[in-house]
């Protein structure tokens, strides 16, 4: 609510005052003297007008059990904040784990066919019985299929809403947004009251994508929402799969273009991305697992599983956010996946292979 101030200068004021508190308390002057901000933006941020705005939006918080993730929270989601472009604030109704082991995003076409509806349901009941945790955008077609299915299978599942949490959008939709706040719930940036707008919905797939190891487009038409969701997980070096479709089918245009273009990867099932993101399931619906003992690895070969522990990374971000040239990460890796340790997917990206 202050004036001017965005989420990246919002994130230098929070680090170069030391704390929330300080941006509110201290001078201008100190401020400027800090930051290296303008004194006339300073001045236009208004913050007693901030302040007062933002209790009367505490009180209705309270009232309603909503919750509230600011970005330096331990409870906002990890992989969100990794994201330039991450909201400074998301509010939340609900039960569900804002940091999961593991996430997907699911999404597609809001005019769905049976074949789409298949595909979706047969890929949420891949996941039944593990820890996979499903979001999506709560809208008609793929979304609202995802999240019901979700719901018959006890899947954790988070709604992403392009709006604020005093409404449900579509309306249509609110017997089964009530049944995912047992065991998922609702996110959004938006603050309560603000209207399902629709410039408002690119926003909520930046979320989507952000806060998913992968995306998973089943049915999309050759443009719209999730063609948007795919490229924004692609630009936060996320996974993407698409299911293919008819040729002549309107609603496959947009995962058939994607698998075309290699910005997707082709599944035709859910064992297909289960494999491909290397989280197989045994026959008991229980997942594979094995320790890994870091302390007979090398110490680069322990730097790199412990960058890869939450999801799959390129060969070139393992590089330079380790800071170590791609020729000796590649010997690394080639050592870790001999040992088993980590997997190779599509596009080198690498992964470790259980957790």
């Amino acid at each position: 609510m202050l004036k001017g101030i965005g989420r990246k200068k919002a994130a230098v004021l929070v680090s170069k005052m030391g704390g929330i508190e300080s941006v509110f308390d201290t001078s201008l002057k100190t401020i400027q003297h800090e930051t290296g901000f303008r004194m006339d933006l300073l001045k236009t941020m208004n913050r007693k007008l901030a302040l007062e705005e933002a209790n009367k939006q505490c009180e209705f918080i309270v009232k309603h059990g909503i919750q509230t993730h600011f970005f330096t929270d331990s409870n906002y989601p990890r992989r969100l904040r990794q994201c330039a472009d991450a909201p400074l604030l998301l509010y939340s109704k609900g039960k569900f784990d804002p940091n999961p082991s593991r996430t997907i995003a699911v999404v597609g076409t809001r005019t769905a066919s049976d074949y789409g509806r298949h595909l979706c349901e047969e890929l949420i009941e891949q996941f039944s019985g593990t820890n996979i945790q499903v979001v999506s955008g709560m809208a008609y077609g793929i979304d609202i299929i995802a999240h019901q299915a979700c719901v018959r299978q006890g899947i954790e599942t988070i709604g992403v809403l392009g709006h604020g949490l005093d409404r449900v959008y579509p309306e249509l939709h609110r017997k089964t947004a009530d049944q995912m706040l047992e065991n998922g719930g609702m996110l959004t940036e938006f603050l309560p009251g603000t209207r399902p707008d629709r410039e408002n919905f690119p926003m909520r797939n930046r979320i989507v994508a952000g806060m998913s190891d992968a995306t998973v487009v089943v049915e999309s038409k050759a443009s719209g929402g999730s063609l948007i969701t795919a490229d924004m997980a692609l630009d936060y070096n996320r996974d993407v799969f698409a299911f293919p479709g008819n040729v002549g089918q309107s609603t496959s245009a947009g995962c058939n273009f994607l698998i075309r273009s290699n910005k997707a990867q082709l599944i035709t099932c859910g064992a297909d991305f289960m494999k491909e993101m290397s989280w197989e399931t045994t026959k008991s619906g229980k997942e594979t697992q094995q320790r890994i003992n870091l302390e007979e690895l090398s110490s680069d070969e322990k730097e790199i599983v412990e960058f890869l522990e939450d999801t799959a990374q390129h060969i070139d971000v393992i590089s330079v956010k380790l800071k170590r040239p791609v020729s000796q990460i590649s010997v690394t890796l080639l050592m870790l996946e001999i040992k088993g340790i980590i997997k190779s997917n599509t596009g080198n990206k690498y992964a470790v292979a259980f957790n």
